[in-house]
């Protein structure tokens, strides 16, 4: 007997309360019908958007400020546990004179039966990359850690909004940006690290040479529009996930953020 499929959404939804308001996010949700939704960018608190998805169970990790950040887990599989924030991180290495990562509700990570799910809102370096130095040494090194630590006891499937252009072909251009936060070459070390330790980006996985396959665009200058766009947001998944990798698409039509979800499916 063949195994079941699951189907998982990731998307920053850049104020859910918003795209609520705007009439995508429930049709969305009804239409695609994933097992498992993950949420970034929610700037909200549960109850605070009116949600009629009574199927889904729903886990938030809210920022202390509000209206800011956000995770949020939509999941009819019951989790055998949920974890939030970096659990042995260092609360002292995380204040950065910009706030406190660990307070602005940027991770949770659940527990299944078959693999771990890290659902991620990884903050940005800042126009004036301000944050880029903490983000490089602080935040990536840990993160990447906690992946390390859950790995040994079962694989991973990490998704969100990791806030960096991985390679050339992950935005439109590359040499206008290459200084820029999202594709300097330290957040962009922080994703070759993640694929040196073995992570899998699922898209690539299926698409290695697509190009012009973005997830977010600049509100300005009708760039979605032109498509002049960045691929941030990811599904990557341990090397044993593989073979239960069945496909992973990017829903670019999708309205109502400045990103657009991303999804994958496992036979598992």
């Amino acid at each position: 007997m063949a195994k079941p499929t699951i189907k998982l959404i990731s998307w920053n939804v850049n104020g859910l309360r918003a795209v609520v308001r705007k009439g995508t996010f429930i049709p969305f949700v009804r239409q695609h019908d994933p097992a498992i939704l993950c949420l970034q960018e929610t700037k909200a608190n549960r109850g605070q958007a009116e949600i009629d998805l009574p199927q889904y169970e729903e886990i938030w990790n809210s920022a202390e400020k509000p209206g800011y950040a956000g995770t949020a887990i939509f999941t009819k599989v019951k989790p055998l546990a949920i974890t939030y924030d970096l659990p042995n991180a260092d609360p002292k290495k995380f204040e950065d004179g910009f706030g406190q990562p660990l307070k602005e509700g940027r991770v949770i990570t659940m527990e299944f039966k078959d693999f771990f799910l890290v659902n991620v809102y990884t903050p940005n370096a800042k126009r004036d990359l301000a944050r880029l130095k903490f983000r490089h040494t602080t935040w990536d090194p840990a993160f990447l850690e906690h992946l390390k630590e859950l790995e040994q006891k079962k694989p991973v499937v990490l998704c969100g909004d990791l806030n960096v252009a991985h390679k050339e072909i992950d935005l439109a251009r590359p040499k206008d940006n290459r200084k820029n936060a999202g594709f300097t070459d330290e957040e962009r070390e922080g994703a070759d690290n993640l694929v040196a330790a073995g992570f899998i980006d699922t898209f690539r996985y299926f698409n290695p040479d697509k190009k012009d396959a973005y997830t977010w665009w600049s509100t300005f200058q009708h760039a979605r529009e032109r498509n002049i766009g960045w691929r941030i947001d990811y599904f990557f998944v341990s090397p044993t996930m593989k073979e239960h990798l069945m496909n992973a698409s990017i829903h670019e039509n999708v309205m109502g953020s400045d990103h657009c979800p991303v999804e994958i499916l496992l036979r598992i």
